[in-house]
């Protein structure tokens, strides 16, 4: 028997979840996304199909929906036309587009039960095309019922991300920032914030990941913003570098952020990335609080972005 080679051992810190080799694109967009494709799976795949529907935008799901809701109707209009229309008491016209629109209506009206009934089936075939569109409308309704239930009742995450991060002084030395806010006025509590640096090793031409360490990585309560901290000490692997150095090594700054939603009781998660053509230097956040004239703290959700530049 052939001895196997021995698995190769990575250095500690390397992360397989996303590979030691890249392209030149950034592993994740600053909304979440993840920049993965792939390849060689079937057009229909009926296990996604779920998901798409509960995952894509609301006017493509509502145009899903106008859509087979005219094609079931055409579809069925079709097959009275085919059984024949003189088995239908109605008050149309003989002509075709009198008998295409009584059977399209007919077929609207009993897909979704109203029946309003001045036009009726009057023969054994007709009723039972009509009992067999009547059973497709109600598990259809079901079905689609379901899909608004699931996609009006899934926790969302509405926390938004300062669209730059910034290496500013930070307690004698530098640290590298970035922060964040809820956009919803409900309550998040125990918010995790997590960071991965992945750096591009020069010498062999893998990435490596480091988690960074925070000033703070857990906050109970999340009434205003966050502002998070990467201390920039001996130990970071950020320690040395300027802006030119740090994009010669290729950066990405994963963030991960975890909180408990309080009107969903379900945790939630909110996911964005930056480059170093994200990260402004010697710059500091604006102030995104104030106080009102009755005294309560308002919070400026627009001032997220809100930098205030050296010199």
């Amino acid at each position: 028997m052939t001895a196997q080679p021995p698995f190769e051992r990575l250095p500690p810190g390397d992360d397989l979840g996303l590979g030691l080799r890249s392209g030149g694109r950034r592993w994740m967009n600053p909304d979440g996304s993840i920049n993965v494709r792939r390849a060689g799976l079937p057009w229909f795949r009926p296990y996604e199909l779920y998901h798409r529907l509960i995952t894509m935008g609301g006017a493509r799901f509502l145009a899903l929906l106008l859509l087979g809701y005219l094609l079931a109707n055409l579809l069925f209009a079709g097959v009275y036309l085919a059984v024949g229309m003189e088995h239908f008491l109605r008050p149309g016209g003989s002509g075709f587009a009198d008998r295409f629109l009584d059977a399209f209506f007919f077929s609207a009206q009993t897909l979704t039960t109203v029946g309003y009934g001045h036009i009726s089936p009057q023969s054994h075939l007709a009723s039972a095309v009509a009992a067999l569109e009547s059973l497709l409308g109600l598990l259809s309704f079901a079905l689609a019922t379901g899909l608004l239930y699931g996609r009006f009742s899934r926790p969302h995450a509405q926390i938004r991300f300062s669209s730059h991060a910034v290496v500013a002084p930070y307690r004698g030395g530098t640290g590298f920032m970035f922060r964040f806010v809820n956009k919803r006025s409900n309550q998040l509590i125990e918010v995790e914030a997590a960071v991965v640096l992945s750096r591009l090793d020069p010498q062999t031409g893998a990435r490596r990941f480091h988690t960074l360490a925070l000033e703070r990585n857990r906050i109970n309560l999340f009434p205003a913003n966050w502002t998070v901290v990467h201390p920039i000490d001996d130990a970071s692997p950020l320690a040395g570098l300027d802006a030119a150095a740090l994009r010669q090594i290729n950066p990405e700054f994963i963030v991960l952020v975890k909180a408990f939603d309080d009107t969903f009781s379900q945790t939630i998660y909110q996911r964005t990335s930056y480059t170093a053509e994200d990260v402004v230097w010697g710059a500091s956040f604006a102030p995104m609080t104030r106080t009102a004239a009755d005294g309560a703290l308002e919070l400026e959700i627009g001032l997220v972005d809100g930098l205030i530049l050296p010199g």
